[in-house]
C-alpha cells in the first residue's frame, strides 16, 4: 500500500482514499459521539454555517471548539460530550483542524475520518486499498499526535502489528496535548488526553460523504452498529 502524509495546505488534488486525522479532538470527540448514540455528524464549513444549521433544525446539537458560545449547545471535547445523551441525533460539528480537512478532500471515493480511538477499525477499512492519502491536519501538518496516528494506522493497514507505546508516547508528548492539560486551550475537560489516547475504544471506522449537499460522518465498518459507551 503506497502511503502519503499531507498537511490540508498540501493538497493539490483529491486522492482516492484521504484518512483524515485528527486525535486533540475532533475525531476523537466525534467517536464518543456516536457512542453516545448520534445518527450522524454534518461537519460544518464554518461557525456561521453550524449556526444556520442549528437554526433551521432546532432538534440538531451544533458543537465547536473552544468555549460555550450562544447557539451552540456543547463544545469540542471528548471527556464533556461522553456525558450527553444523542440517540438518534444529528450533531453538527465545527472545529479548527478536523472538518476542515475533511472537506478538503469531500470528492474522494472513501474518506476516513480517524483518531487513536477508532485506529484499529480505521485500518480494517483500509485493508486492500493500493493507496492512501493521510492528511494531517493539526498545526499545519505538523502535529506530533496526528502524525503519530497516521503512522501507527498505516502501518496496521499495511497488515503489520507495530507496538503501539512509541506511537501514544508521541502524542501524549506532544503540543496539543500539552495545551489541553495546561488548560491552555478553552472548552477543556481533566480527562480530555486520556480520553484521546484510548487506543481502540471504539469498533467502528467513520467515512464521511456528501448527502444533500453537506458533507456527512456516519460509523462505519463491521462495529458501525449501535453502541452506547
Amino acid at each position: 500500500m503506497e502511503t502519503r502524509f499531507l498537511a490540508i495546505g498540501e493538497l493539490a488534488d483529491t486522492p482516492p482514499v484521504a484518512v483524515v486525522i485528527d486525535v486533540m479532538r475532533a475525531f476523537t470527540t466525534a467517536a464518543w459521539a456516536f457512542a453516545r448514540g448520534a445518527e450522524r455528524i454534518v461537519l460544518a464549513g464554518s461557525l456561521d454555517e453550524a449556526l444556520e444549521l442549528k437554526a433551521r433544525h432546532p432538534g440538531w446539537v451544533a458543537l465547536k471548539d473552544g468555549a460555550p458560545a450562544s447557539g451552540f449547545d456543547a463544545v469540542n471535547s471528548p471527556g464533556r460530550i461522553r456525558g450527553t445523551d444523542l440517540a438518534g441525533r444529528t450533531v453538527v460539528q465545527k472545529t479548527t483542524a478536523g472538518t476542515v480537512g475533511a472537506l478538503a478532500v469531500r470528492g474522494a471515493d472513501l474518506v476516513l475520518c480517524a483518531s487513536f480511538v477508532v485506529a484499529g477499525a480505521t485500518a480494517r477499512a483500509l485493508h486492500g486499498r493500493p493507496g492512501v492519502t493521510f492528511v494531517v491536519t493539526g498545526e499545519d501538518g505538523r502535529a506530533e499526535e496526528d502524525l503519530a496516528c497516521a503512522r501507527y494506522i498505516a502501518r496496521r493497514a499495511a497488515g503489520r502489528t507495530p507496538d503501539p507505546a512509541p506511537y501514544l508516547r508521541r502524542a501524549a508528548d506532544s503540543t496539543a496535548a500539552a495545551e489541553l492539560a495546561g488548560g491552555i486551550r478553552e472548552g477543556v475537560h481533566e480527562d480530555d488526553v486520556r480520553l484521546c489516547l484510548e487506543l481502540d475504544r471504539f469498533p467502528f471506522a467513520m467515512a464521511a460523504a456528501p448527502e444533500g449537499g453537506l458533507m456527512v460522518l456516519r460509523p462505519y465498518g463491521e462495529g458501525a452498529g449501535p453502541s452506547r459507551s
